[in-house]
């Protein structure tokens, strides 16, 4: 049988979606389901086995030889959990053994979302050429992944690389994961908004309170909105300089909807960088938005499925094009 393709699903508290991936990247066949996150575990399963169920109805199914699943984390890969913090119902919730039976036994691959992401920004977008990078999305929470030596770097469980939950603030606010001052409890879209709204920010006329609201409004001069994204940008610099002095990455790479901000985000990021990358190895380091929009989780757990055996956690690497 030709098993030339990879069954994919990118797990997150907002959205389920699935494709059939071939060994250039693209996505044959997609399917799509919303995120029961607020109901039971079986409910969120539920919605996977229906991403499944449409995977499974397409013709080319028969070509699918394994399964590659990023999730939102955190993960456990090792033994096949996942716990994300945006999906209450799920936590130590056996994702892969339920896969497995759900797709008749195929190999399934589980890593964090964020490492997917990495996956795909290394093997086919902005990542593409470096040995050691970063590749963060920054969006309903922030998460990352990183490539150290040319290869995907997943760690034990398939966290590594897990900036938003990097304390940059000792005494600042709590964060749902229980430490205070993570990254994401500053720079996410959610708080973005949150604290533009909390320090007398106004919605317009459409009453749209979100992140992409406060970007538009901060690109028309509002100060308030203007210092809700500089303090999401000098969190990210933050943990971002810290990862590079740590582990000595080339690049960061930035995706997911709060990067839709432009400039609004990266123009105070960078300035930001300056003052905390300030070590002799870490100045030169690279900020740049991601480039695989929103199917870079399909095609980086498509990327991890493809190159591992499951269970092999530890070697975990993209395909990269010759």
């Amino acid at each position: 049988m030709h098993t030339d393709l990879v069954a994919a699903l990118d797990i997150g508290g907002t959205k389920i979606a699935g494709a059939l991936v071939d060994g250039d990247g693209a996505l044959l066949v997609r399917a799509r389901r919303p995120t029961p996150a607020r109901e039971d575990a079986e409910a969120v399963m539920g919605a996977v086995n229906e991403v499944l169920a449409e995977l499974m109805a397409s013709p080319l199914w028969h070509r699918a030889g394994r399964c590659g699943i990023g999730s939102a984390g955190p993960v456990d890969a090792s033994a096949g959990t996942v716990s994300p913090v945006n999906v209450p119902g799920w936590r130590d919730f056996p994702l892969v053994e339920r896969v497995g039976r759900t797709i008749g036994g195929l190999p399934v691959v589980l890593v964090g979302d964020g490492v997917a992401v990495a996956a795909a920004e290394h093997w086919l977008g902005a990542a593409r050429g470096y040995d050691n990078a970063l590749c963060m999305v920054v969006s309903t929470g922030v998460g990352g992944g990183l490539v150290l030596g040319g290869k995907l770097h997943p760690g034990p469980t398939g966290n590594a690389g897990h900036i938003g939950h990097i304390s940059v603030d000792l005494d600042g606010d709590l964060c749902p994961c229980g430490a205070r001052g993570c990254v994401e409890r500053l720079a996410s879209g959610p708080n973005i908004a949150r604290r533009a709204l909390e320090n007398g920010w106004l919605p317009g006329r459409d009453g749209d309170a979100t992140a992409a609201a406060v970007a538009a409004a901060a690109r028309a001069g509002d100060p308030v909105a203007l210092a809700s994204y500089e303090r999401a940008a000098r969190a990210l610099a933050a943990g971002i300089a810290a990862t590079a002095t740590l582990v000595e990455i080339d690049i960061a790479v930035i995706g997911g909807g709060v990067a839709g901000a432009a400039d609004v985000l990266f123009a105070p990021l960078r300035r930001s960088l300056r003052d905390y990358a300030t070590l002799s190895f870490v100045r030169g380091l690279t900020v740049t938005p991601a480039v695989m929009g929103t199917d870079a989780g399909l095609v980086g757990a498509a990327a991890a499925a493809a190159a591992v055996p499951p269970g092999a956690v530890g070697a975990v690497r993209p395909v990269v094009a010759q």
